[in-house]
């Protein structure tokens, strides 16, 4: 390019000592503070798509205590966390149809003759089209340590959740001092329950 093309007249070079004051539409939003909001902080869950407006060092001040998940319970967080391997957006095992109708025409589709008189000799198309029916998920083969705190909690180990958490609590008030009128004799036994529970929620299942 030329130097003294015309393209060269258009270009137009911002002034270094040009301040933020002017162009930040947005006070900051902190109390007692009166600098341009240049930086926008998100308001939390619940208000996805609405923004704080903060100088650079009150969104910082924000940022270090912003929680998103804030009043939300461990199933609530883990549910989530699930949800968001998704996008949020609901799923269906692949070949199945949630509509009753939708699997009865199905059905009906894959017993017609669609051969068309074509002889298949060595029985390569013998139960193309038939609908199978979702299998059960497998149960979970569990390790030696994790065997063993089931059967500590008095559990078979396909237990949901909560299920572990109410038997936890109710083998806690079970054998807890307090409820044996201050008899410790029950203390070892106290000691592997809650030991047992504590290993089950750091492998994941409650």
């Amino acid at each position: 390019m030329k130097l003294d093309s015309k393209l060269f007249d258009r270009i137009r070079i911002k002034r270094a000592d040009s301040t933020l004051v002017e162009e930040a539409p947005h006070r900051c939003g902190w109390a007692g503070c009166d600098r341009p909001g240049t930086h926008r902080a998100p308001m939390g869950r619940g208000r996805e798509g609405k923004f704080h407006h903060f100088c650079i060092d009150h969104v910082r001040l924000y940022n270090k205590s912003y929680n998103y998940f804030s009043g939300m319970g461990d199933e609530q967080i883990a549910a989530y966390q699930k949800d968001s391997l998704t996008g949020h957006r609901p799923t269906w095992t692949m070949g199945v149809n949630s509509a009753g109708e939708q699997k009865e025409r199905v059905r009906s589709h894959a017993t017609r003759d669609w051969s068309g008189g074509i002889r298949d000799p060595f029985d390569m198309f013998q139960g193309a089209g038939t609908v199978h029916e979702p299998e059960a998920a497998p149960k979970r083969h569990l390790k030696a340590l994790e065997r063993k705190s089931f059967d500590t909690l008095e559990l078979e180990g396909s237990e949901s959740q909560s299920d572990i958490k109410a038997r936890y609590k109710a083998l806690v008030k079970l054998y807890h001092p307090d409820a044996n009128g201050g008899d410790r004799s029950f203390e070892d036994k106290l000691r592997e329950i809650i030991q047992a529970y504590n290993f089950l929620k750091a492998a994941g299942f409650c």
